[in-house]
């Protein structure tokens, strides 16, 4: 996940809302800002320098590279350190520049997201599907492993141009271009985003073609596994603290566990704020980090899930939200007539895609206390956006 839906809102601030039209949440007439949460705490210049030198190296000393723009983005995400950059070199006898994207493996002290960074795999997940299906991807260029050329692992893709719905402040909050569009457009955003899942599960062989993303977590069934991956990545996140209701989900989904032995290429992060779209259709299929073989149900979940977190927020906030936008019985029903195939077991899923989140939440929470951002909580659970969600599922009264 490219490190997941991070919004700090003045949660203080109660009574009616709406938007002041300049990207403000409006409570009462106080306004409740986007707080920018710190991402990285390398020196962009430095890296800027060293990235240059690695690429002058790479292209020769004929091309003559250079790299006169270089810029860090606060978009959506707080995984994988982004650099919007501009390159020029020598190609085929013409000076020709270049708009890309470096991503680029956190520091470790910067409290990151997960455990692994492993760039090498996140570009060839790209490049196969790029290969195999008409999913749009960005093209990718180069992957460097070494860390010594700039400080970190990274990888080099094409830059691409469109809308991305947004997560600070989050688009169902009012003063989006997806808010504000017609229901007919958001369905077809929500239907062209589907059809991306579903070319992805169609690729054949995807054990053997995406053997780089196998499990080394053990386990009976892939699901198994990634159940396993999830509670290592909990012991990660949660350094030398315990989360109650994380661990009470754990023993929810252990209890619950369906009797689902499928694999596919999941997406993982299957969020609209991992898109950029152009005319509500996507042309850039993002952040592959979560990547992993198994149930079609994991990527049908979790696109459902990402937009309910901002709908809780939302309704926290007295905030309309969009209620009838991503709901379940819509996306399962819109794959099913794509492809065949009936989705099981959802509120297992999305139970599951909860205690995901948890764990996101848990981590960047943790973050924001290392950043000097917030003061650490007495509890621990306080740092969960969506500890009441967790909390109403392992007691059963979500789904009513």
């Amino acid at each position: 996940m490219d490190a997941r839906v991070d919004t700090t809102v003045n949660e203080s601030v109660e009574g009616d809302s709406g938007r002041d039209g300049e990207g403000t949440v409006m409570k009462d007439h106080a306004p409740v800002e986007a707080t920018e949460l710190q991402r990285s705490s390398r020196d962009p210049d430095a890296v800027h320098a060293r990235f240059e030198q690695w690429l002058r190296r790479l292209l020769g000393a004929e091309a003559d590279a250079t790299v006169p723009e270089w810029a860090g983005t606060t978009a959506n995400g707080m995984s994988s350190d982004t650099v919007l950059f501009r390159a020029d070199w020598n190609e085929h006898g013409e000076r020709r520049a270049h708009d890309l994207v470096a991503r680029i493996a956190p520091d470790p002290a910067d409290v990151p997201v997960f455990p692994v960074y492993d760039m090498r795999q996140q570009f060839d997940t790209i490049r196969t599907v790029a290969e195999l299906t008409d999913v749009p991807v960005p093209a990718v260029r180069w992957c460097e492993t070494d860390p010594s050329a700039i400080g970190a692992p990274f990888f080099v893709m094409d830059r691409v141009e469109g809308q991305v719905p947004p997560d600070v402040m989050p688009y169902n909050f009012g003063d989006s271009w997806l808010y504000d569009a017609t229901p007919a457009q958001q369905q077809r955003l929500r239907d062209r985003t589907v059809e991306v899942l579903a070319a992805l599960h169609a690729i054949d062989r995807p054990a053997e073609r995406f053997d780089f993303l196998a499990y080394t977590e053990p386990g009976a069934t892939n699901l198994r596994r990634r159940l396993a991956r999830l509670h290592g990545w909990y012991a990660f996140a949660r350094d030398h603290h315990h989360s109650a209701l994380i661990e009470q989900g754990f023993a929810w989904l252990e209890e619950h566990f369906p009797a689902i032995d499928e694999t596919h290429l999941c997406w993982g992060d299957a969020r609209i704020g991992n898109c950029m779209y152009r005319d509500f259709t996507p042309v850039a299929v993002l952040d592959w980090e979560m990547a992993c073989l198994g149930p079609r149900e994991l990527d049908l979940a979790w696109m459902v899930y990402a937009h309910r977190v901002f709908e809780d927020i939302a309704a926290q906030m007295n905030l309309g939200g969009m209620p009838d936008f991503l709901r379940l019985e819509d996306v399962a029903g819109t794959y099913e007539k794509l492809t065949g195939y009936t989705p099981r077991a959802l509120e297992w899923f999305t139970a599951f895609a909860a205690a995901q989140y948890g764990v996101v939440f848990l981590r960047t929470g943790l973050r924001s206390v290392h950043f000097g951002e917030r003061p650490m909580p007495d509890d621990v659970d306080e740092l969960l956006i969506n500890g009441e969600t967790i909390r109403r599922m392992v007691t059963d009264t979500y789904w009513t």
